[in-house]
């Protein structure tokens, strides 16, 4: 879904109802998701195959019978610290992501299918460590747009964006909403989400994701991003230029295991 229709849905034009006294009301703004960002950090043979099989025929089955989804599953190509998976989950609350464990952890059903990797021990290990982390949705782009055909052949750009401050962190998802979406549609992007860090390592920070078809797409469209006239205007403005708004960018490469949605 584009970002004008997000914009078409929160601010509705007004017309005169038919006895000419009053003005239709705007139509409320979409509800923003939430997002649960797991990296799944592994070691070199069996545990891949055995964390994307737990993907495919327990978590992820699970998931969509909570009304969870789409669900991205991603193998982290280009980044630090590999191999290691990413697994994106979008709800409707907070509450729905932070207690998914222990949903999981009632649903018979699951735990059947999950056993090899749920029960795996000391001696053979599932993975090494999970970090997670908890996403709100911008008020911009409040529903998380996977490609339209996750059949083909694509790639993924996760960027995470630190700021120095809170202050200056707020300054930043401002700058998205004055003009960086548009700026990212005109130059031909196609984003998958935008989320801001309720609960995660290195805040505040925000994060967003970026679809591509292959590595030589991605640097036409940055190139057009970077050269876009609207974009030196908005970089130039001095409510966001005065100062460094973001003090470090985290850049990884991604492509989606078989079991991804996204």
């Amino acid at each position: 879904m584009k970002r004008r229709q997000f914009l078409a849905a929160s601010f509705a034009t007004s017309a005169l109802a038919l006895g000419g006294e009053s003005a239709a009301q705007p139509a409320p703004a979409p509800a923003r998701e939430f997002y649960l960002i797991r990296r799944y950090n592994l070691r070199s043979g069996p545990q891949l195959k055995l964390t994307e099989d737990y993907f495919a025929h327990a978590l992820i089955p699970a998931l969509a019978h909570m009304g969870l989804g789409p669900v991205g599953a991603l193998q982290l190509d280009f980044g630090a610290e590999t191999p290691a998976y990413f697994l994106i989950v979008p709800g409707p609350t907070a509450d729905d992501l932070a207690a998914l464990d222990l949903k999981l952890s009632a649903d018979q059903s699951f735990l059947e299918s999950a056993a090899p990797f749920w029960d795996a021990t000391a001696a053979a290990p599932a993975f090494e460590r999970v970090e997670s982390w908890l996403l709100k949705a911008f008020a911009g782009w409040p529903k998380v747009t996977p490609p339209a055909n996750a059949q083909e052949k694509r790639i993924f750009q996760l960027r995470t964006y630190e700021s120095p401050s809170n202050g200056e962190h707020v300054r930043k998802v401002e700058m998205f909403h004055s003009g960086e979406f548009e700026i990212f549609l005109k130059s031909g992007f196609h984003p998958v989400f935008f989320g801001d860090t309720l609960v995660g390592s290195r805040m505040p920070s925000l994060t967003y994701m970026l679809c591509f078809g292959d590595l030589a797409e991605l640097e036409a469209k940055w190139d057009a991003f970077r050269n876009h006239p609207e974009w030196k205007k908005l970089s130039a403005n001095p409510r966001f230029a005065f100062d460094a708004i973001v003090s470090n960018i985290s850049n990884l490469l991604l492509s989606p295991l078989d079991c991804s949605a996204i």
